[in-house]
């Protein structure tokens, strides 16, 4: 058997069934190994598509998606959506070729310093020196993935060394995850007190509150204790926005009504927040409040940010103490509620405002359409469970704004690296894991025409998901912030294919929709009929600037 088969052997042991990539001259010993397992591997049309395939894979499922790539640009070409994967928390192993050992002592044909170059992007990364180390190189790199808080590692192998022999008692090792430990009963105490002094308590919902079943403490607890909560972009939909306990999301680059509750607060619960996502002083503005940090790691160092608890473990398991400590149990019977002293439904103002503002973008009939009110059409199409993948741009904001999450992963946006190109690929990874889901892939013209050649990996691979491609000839969101601060825009305006064309010419249903009507008819056959199709609307951009008056006049009239 030889290392390149051994290392298959392995992956299939670890339970992997797909790998993205581009094949290439190095790593083609492992290529027929692959040919000869269990594991399919998917032809992509280019290696960051592979990589954000295998990075929505990864937040999904919770298990590591895998890419693969040669080495030189092969390997250049992973690096956007393995940052991104490791910025979003979300597991992905990245396999890589390199030259012959032979070779790489002094300059050659494609050679750069791959294990270096990935240094800063990943978890933990190497490379594959010896038969001996490959059983533990692997099993490490899924391990380092998969476990609290998730993200990229990366493994090389080189062509020779693929090619080695490894002997007859080389074997996968077993693959064993340990359980995430229970939090201190001290912090546990601690957060109790500090609940039972607050009068205006918020929870803050993060990325983690979605992964490991903390959404369905999560909501226990709100719900039990009436507690309102606020998502950042990622944690949308830990607690349904059907619940009158939801706030929405907060994370726009200027101060939405949510805000308000945030300065009301005296007590935010931070669960699972990634600062990479929202930094603390734009929501830390208010009077002096208390914060407990619930997550898997201790709280990064930050000035707006200086937790009064840590109650650091698995979340789940943290929130389901704290459910415990209920009126009648533990350590609060003495007490009463836990939270005794909260001014019931005092967040109910700032809630009213934000749903009636929602409201605002419901399409009026034979109306040019703008990103919300297309919003509004794909909410009142889509199924509950159904599943939003939204790219990065100026529809972003409005995603994370204005489209209601009735499901953890029912909206992906990517926050920590905020990479364009990933809503296509992500569609291609969530139409192979759950078929039986109803999907989007919302983006931009930008967004879409930076991964739009893996609108064939969809094809080939039948995946089912409607596309949509929210047109305004621009960098929007750029365009928006430069006119913010500068009362104009350059450098952003852009041209664009015909997009139901250029669909077309993959084999892929093409249209275009023009008004809410439009758009809800052909949104309805594409999820009836479980096909593929890409769907253009061109948008108005008059409901961005809108947007910042109406929350200026707000904050100015307070």
């Amino acid at each position: 058997m030889t290392v390149a088969e051994l290392f298959v052997r392995c992956l299939e042991k670890e339970g992997v069934t797909h790998i993205f990539g581009v094949p290439g001259e190095e790593n083609e010993s492992l290529l027929f190994a692959l040919g000869d397992s269990s594991i399919t591997f998917v032809p992509c049309r280019h290696e960051q598509g592979a990589a954000f395939i295998a990075n929505v894979h990864g937040r999904l499922t919770g298990k590591a998606g895998v890419c693969l790539g040669t080495l030189g640009p092969g390997a250049t070409n992973l690096i956007t959506g393995v940052a991104d994967a490791n910025l979003d928390k979300a597991p992905l192993v990245a396999i890589t070729a390199q030259g012959g050992l032979d070779r790489l002592h002094h300059e050659s044909h494609q050679k750069i310093d791959i294990v270096n170059m990935f240094r800063s992007i990943t978890k933990w990364n190497g490379s594959v020196t010896s038969p001996e180390v490959v059983a533990e190189m692997v099993c490490k790199a899924f391990r380092e993935a998969e476990q609290e808080k998730p993200g990229a590692t990366h493994i090389e192998l080189s062509e020779d060394v693929a090619d080695l022999e490894t002997g007859d008692k080389a074997v996968p090792m077993e693959p064993r995850r340990p359980r995430r430990p229970g939090s201190d009963y001290k912090a546990i105490r601690q957060s109790v007190d500090l609940i039972g002094q607050s009068r205006r308590p918020l929870i803050l919902a993060g990325n983690g509150a979605i992964r490991k079943l903390a959404s369905k403490h999560l909501t226990e607890f709100a719900e039990r204790h009436q507690v309102p909560v606020a998502s950042t972009f990622m944690g949308k939909g830990a607690l349904s926005d059907r619940s009158p306990l939801s706030l929405g999301a907060i994370g726009l680059g200027f101060r939405d009504y949510v805000a308000e509750a945030f300065d009301e607060a005296d007590l935010v619960i931070a669960v699972g927040y990634d600062i990479a996502e929202y930094p603390p002083q734009k929501w830390n503005q208010g009077k002096p409040k208390h914060i407990i940090h619930i997550d898997f790691d201790p709280a990064e160092v930050y000035s707006e940010y200086d937790p009064d608890v840590e109650v650091v473990g698995d979340i789940s398991a943290a929130i389901w103490e704290l459910n415990r400590m209920h009126a009648g149990s533990g350590a609060d019977e003495k007490n009463g509620a836990l939270f005794r002293n909260m001014e019931k439904g005092w967040f109910g103002p700032v809630r009213d405002r934000i749903r009636a503002d929602l409201e605002m973008a419901k399409p009026k009939e034979n109306e040019a359409l703008s990103v919300p009110s297309a919003l509004h059409v794909i909410r009142k199409v889509m199924a509950d469970d159904g599943l939003l993948i939204s790219d990065v741009g100026t529809h972003k904001m409005w995603i994370a704004r204005n489209y209601p999450t009735y499901c953890p992963n029912g909206c992906l946006i990517s926050n920590g690296m905020a990479s364009m190109g990933i809503a296509l690929p992500g569609a291609i990874a969530a139409s192979i894991n759950q078929p039986e889901r109803q999907i989007v892939a919302a983006m931009g013209d930008g967004g879409f025409l930076m991964n739009a050649q893996e609108l064939e990996t969809a094809k080939r691979m039948e995946t089912a998901f409607v596309a949509v491609i929210f047109n305004d000839n621009d960098y929007g969101l750029i365009s928006w912030k430069q006119k913010l601060s500068r009362q104009k825009s350059v450098s952003t305006r852009i041209g664009n294919p015909d997009f139901p064309a250029f669909a077309r010419s993959f084999g892929v249903e093409g249209h275009r929709a023009e008004t809410a009507g439009e758009l809800e008819d052909l949104l309805r056959s594409g999820f009836e009929r479980r096909s593929l199709s890409v769907i253009e609307v061109p948008i108005r951009t008059h409901v961005n600037d809108e947007l910042v008056n109406r929350l200026e006049n707000y904050w100015k009239g307070k």
